[in-house]
């Protein structure tokens, strides 16, 4: 019997689009009461007009961590029991090999993607633990598992959220808060045009030929996983499209065909 989210409180981050905007509707239809953190807090306003459950709105960048302190620290009291954490900003940013790289773009993906993840699940978790329930889910990747030619920071910082995770799993051991992973493979977000720095034709070449996962793909199994029975830990699951068997092998159908 799956467990109701009607009533729960939700903190996505990253929630302004893609991945997390989808999550964020998904856990709204569920019945879940929101707090909605990104950069773009124009878009949270706009999105948290949309729907039909109560919705906090923070303008976050997870990267900061006292912001990320304050901001936890300053939740209104009817908005400060959090029951599940979708860790779910993240980013990709260029695709050269590491003699050719960017060291900005490393920083903008170490600091997003993994030490923005740890500075939100810090502020919230203490929480959790006092109350003896929550669950932690973070939004990884396949890239996590693989890594690719030219993309070798960018996977680290996935591999580390991998390793985080189950690490995290160890150390809530029998408090009542749950830790999964859900790792996604191809999905058609920003996440492409982010990573090329707006080169939107670069962005859609990746998709070329392929049907690719939707945010709403990966929010429904978000959902899922937060809706097991307290007895029920779903560790980790790495959802692909069906034309993808890895980071770097995806059947691509002649243009017209792959709808």
């Amino acid at each position: 019997m799956s467990r109701t989210l009607r009533g729960s409180c939700v903190l996505i981050t990253g929630a302004s689009s893609g991945i997390g905007r989808a999550c964020a509707e998904a856990f709204s239809a569920a019945g879940a009461s929101l707090v909605l953190a990104a950069r773009r807090v124009d878009r949270l306003q706009h999105l948290a007009g949309s729907l039909d459950t109560p919705v906090h709105v923070i303008e976050l960048d997870v990267r900061d961590r006292p912001a990320v302190e304050r901001a936890i620290e300053g939740l209104p009291a009817e908005w400060s029991q959090i029951d599940v954490l979708v860790n779910n900003a993240g980013l990709a940013a260029g695709l050269e090999p590491v003699q050719e790289g960017d060291p900005d773009d490393w920083d903008k993906m170490v600091d997003t993607n993994v030490k923005g993840l740890l500075y939100v699940t810090r502020a919230v978790l203490p929480g959790m633990l006092a109350r003896n329930r929550g669950h932690v889910i973070n939004i990884g990747s396949i890239a996590g598992h693989q890594t690719y030619p030219n993309g070798a920071v960018y996977c680290a910082t996935k591999a580390a959220v991998d390793r985080i995770t189950i690490g995290l799993r160890m150390d809530v051991l029998g408090t009542g808060v749950k830790v999964s992973t859900v790792d996604p493979g191809l999905v058609e977000t920003e996440f492409s045009v982010v990573r090329f720095h707006g080169d939107a034709d670069r962005a859609g070449q990746v998709y070329a030929g392929v049907r690719p996962l939707s945010g709403e793909d990966i929010a429904e199994t978000v959902v899922w996983v937060a809706s097991r029975p307290p007895h029920v830990q779903v560790a980790q699951v790495i959802v692909l499209a069906s034309a993808q068997a890895s980071p770097t092998m995806v059947h691509r159908e002649p243009a017209g065909e792959s709808a």
